[in-house]
């Protein structure tokens, strides 16, 4: 394809981090969070780079300190100084677009989902990584809001998303899903746009982001969230989006390969006890692996399997992200791949 958004299995440069701040709403959690995100840096520097995006100078010293003690090597780290709200990279990064044989990183409006949260800081973080001369491709701004988290692609033009989400008011209160689908054909190469109408997560900010839900594996298989508790409050809407996704096809007529990821039961907050939005979809694939997250339940290890089932020739590695979920994200919310040809090479580790 000439023009086409990339898939997440496309070959990658490295995955983009934002290091929590002090002054964030991680405050009361940023001792566990900071050990989680040091667990997920030393599991993907094993394949490629990292590149992590750290609100001061102080933090990019002493982070280069800790992964030195961790033991990663330090041509695969990469720290920039660029202040941010939150840590949601999946939302405020860029998005890889092949066009013509060119890579480009398209830099969309983030609105902290919808204006729920303060997102001054994170939507301007990559034009700051770009003056810093992070990037070796173009960087194309773009008017429209769009969160990464809010769809997935197959990689040869069929978009996946959530009506909940892409046609709430809250994002682009001036376009409806024609006017949504001809935006992303112009600047994705999308062909094909599959609207799932049902699937939420209690606890979850986004409004019902895909990848909270149902993920591409390859461009034939979809893994998703299946609830089998008939009890469970989430259970008619989750067995309707199974529905809907039987009901899909190919783009050649096929159906899909359907995996069912296991409930992982409720996760409360310890504090106050408000249910918070578990899922095993929220996997992220780099080069050679994919990063899975886990929560400390029985449904842990039939996760991993059936991820071992979808990608049989990965390695695939658990991160605990009870941590993460607190604040109401998980594993692929916190990173956001870079296509190879992505980083400059002014990018050099530990600038």
């Amino acid at each position: 394809m000439a023009h086409r958004l990339l898939p997440e299995w496309y070959p990658q440069d490295a995955v983009q981090l934002t290091w929590p701040s002090p002054d964030s709403d991680w405050a009361p959690l940023l001792e566990r969070i900071e050990a989680t995100m040091e667990t997920l840096v030393v599991a993907i520097a094993r394949y490629q780079m990292v590149l992590i995006a750290v609100p001061d100078a102080a933090t990019r010293s002493h982070l280069t300190h800790r992964f030195a003690c961790l033991g990663v090597e330090p041509t695969r780290l990469t720290l920039v100084v660029a202040p941010a709200d939150d840590t949601w990279a999946r939302d405020h990064g860029p998005l890889g677009v092949m066009r013509d044989g060119s890579l480009r990183l398209l830099d969309y409006v983030f609105t902290g989902w919808g204006g729920k949260f303060e997102a001054a800081r994170d939507n301007t973080l990559t034009r700051r990584l770009t003056e810093a001369g992070t990037f070796a491709c173009p960087i194309e701004a773009r008017d429209l809001v769009l969160e990464g988290g809010a769809i997935d692609t197959d990689g040869e033009g069929t978009l996946l998303t959530t009506e909940a989400c892409l046609l709430n008011p809250n994002r682009n209160p001036g376009l409806d899903r024609m006017a949504l689908e001809a935006c992303m054909n112009a600047d994705l190469g999308v062909t094909r746009v599959l609207w799932l109408a049902n699937g939420h997560l209690e606890g979850d900010d986004t409004d019902s982001h895909v990848d909270t839900l149902v993920r591409f594996c390859d461009p034939t298989t979809l893994a998703y969230v299946r609830c089998d508790d008939p009890a469970d409050p989430h259970y008619p809407a989750l067995v309707a989006m199974e529905d809907e996704l039987h009901a899909l096809r190919r783009a050649d007529g096929a159906p899909y390969r359907l995996i069912p990821l296991p409930w992982p039961g409720a996760c409360h907050d310890p504090v106050d006890g408000h249910r918070l939005p578990a899922t095993y979809a929220n996997f992220l694939i780099i080069n050679g692996a994919v990063l899975v997250p886990v929560y400390g339940k029985d449904a842990d290890s039939r996760a991993l399997a059936a991820l071992g089932e979808a990608f049989p020739d990965r390695d695939i590695i658990p991160i605990d992200c009870l941590s993460v979920i607190r604040q109401h994200g998980s594993l692929h919310c916190l990173t956001m791949q870079l296509p190879r040809g992505s980083l400059s090479m002014q990018a050099t580790p530990m600038t």
